[in-house]
């Protein structure tokens, strides 16, 4: 039986996503720290109407005094989104960061909302083996170190099925899924971790899967698509221009239907294990394949490598929940710079599971600014020329035979070899 809270107690204010181990919170955190409980959940993506009221009635039925959506899809594309598509972002070459991207955003959100609703205290619903826990509270005490963090879930261990026996018990609402899949949803993607992702050998069921289940079952015929660019920015998906926002929801749709953006991505976690989780990101992986060949036309190679290196910490650090450090705001100012001229058009072939990129054309094309046209003519050199900078190429080779040859004793090459 949950306590009575205290008169007049300040409420805490709960970061609630409506899985399992924040819907446990709900009642658990009333219940032992008797003081109500406000619920914000920050629209990073993946929310339609139905399921913002689905939120608004299973946290009330589990206790809360009130309900906060925040619409932050717009934000996160802006501070965080734009500068992983203009890096090409994805970590371990594959996992294109789908959810702990959105991290510092909700917990810049929450901070905000719990001063404004007059609480001190701000609830999460992390464990202690995850990334999260280390996102949140990085970007909580760096925002508000005046505000008190509870984390439940993780400092008293709570199992997965302990909190299903406990709403069970009380016959308060239960997600879904229950307790055997963990499901974060957001813009960029979703990720599903369960008993298949505690080891590296198998994959989740086909029915686990939430943005792609039918896609192989009941395949597409092969469509065309285009995507367009302006400064590195998405701003038409075929010919229709469209804010950010509302293209990467089309492009999500669109893909998903072809099973594109499926992985399961296994690395390294912030506190130093390996982890894996599954995960579904069709907009992300069409927009970041993309946007890399629309780069290799207009970019030279040295602005592409130089980009690739930053970039790659970029990812780093958004993983690791520092996106709040300094260091971004200059990884962010090279990357703006870098992407003056990035636009133009893509064309892309959806087929099940593969995403092919048939063409693309800009204005600032380096290989239409050539006169030659590679392995048939020359342009802007003679074959005297060609044969000139193979002989100055060579050099380097050159000069390592020939100090080779003049150290051995026998003046034999291969005697000199180590």
């Amino acid at each position: 039986m949950t306590q009575p809270t205290q008169t007049g107690a300040t409420p805490i204010v709960l970061a609630y996503s409506g899985g399992l181990d924040t819907s446990f919170l709900v009642p658990w955190v009333a219940e032992n720290y008797r003081r109500p409980i406000i619920t914000v959940t920050v629209d990073t993506g993946g929310i339609d109407a139905a399921a913002a009221r689905l939120l608004l009635e299973r946290s009330h039925a589990l206790g809360a005094i009130e309900h906060h959506q925040v619409d932050a899809r717009a934000d996160y594309f802006e501070q965080v989104l734009r500068f992983l598509i203009m890096g090409n972002v994805r970590r371990g070459q594959l996992y294109p960061l789908c959810v702990g991207a959105e991290r510092v955003m909700q917990a810049q959100t929450m901070a905000r909302m719990a001063r404004k609703l007059g609480s001190n205290t701000i609830a999460h619903g992390c464990t202690a083996a995850g990334n999260d826990q280390v996102r949140f509270e990085v970007a909580l005490r760096t925002l508000a170190p005046d505000l008190t963090v509870l984390a439940p879930v993780r400092d008293r261990a709570f199992k997965r099925s302990e909190e299903l026996e406990y709403l069970q018990h009380r016959s308060l609402p239960v997600p879904p899924f229950g307790a055997a899949y963990s499901i974060n949803r957001g813009l960029w993607g979703v990720t599903i971790g369960g008993k298949e992702t505690l080891t590296s050998s198998a994959s989740i069921p086909d029915d686990a899967w939430v943005l792609t289940r039918d896609a192989f079952s009941r395949p597409r015929l092969p469509e065309r698509h285009s995507l367009r660019f302006e400064r590195g920015r998405p701003v038409a998906l075929d010919d229709t221009p469209s804010a950010p926002v509302e293209l990467i929801e089309r492009l999500e749709a669109l893909g998903a239907s072809f099973g594109i953006g499926r992985g399961i991505h296994l690395g390294d976690t912030i506190i130093g294990t390996k982890g894996r989780v599954a995960f579904e990101a069709p907009a992300a992986d069409m927009l970041l394949t993309a946007h890399r060949e629309l780069e290799k036309l207009v970019l030279t190679a040295r602005q592409q490598r130089i980009k690739e290196s930053v970039a790659l910490t970029y990812g780093d650090l958004v993983h690791e929940g520092q996106l709040l450090d300094p260091v971004c705001r200059d990884i962010e100012a090279l990357l703006l710079s870098s992407q003056e001229r990035v636009s133009g058009q893509v064309q892309l072939l959806l087929r099940p599971g593969s995403l092919f990129i048939e063409g693309v054309d800009s204005p600032y094309s380096l290989m239409a600014a050539s006169k030659g046209v590679y392995g048939e003519a020359a342009g802007e050199w003679t074959a005297a020329d060609a044969l000139g900078f193979s002989k100055i190429v060579a050099l380097t080779g050159v000069f390592h035979r020939r100090a080779g040859e003049a150290s051995s004793p026998t003046g034999d090459a291969q005697a000199a070899k180590p």
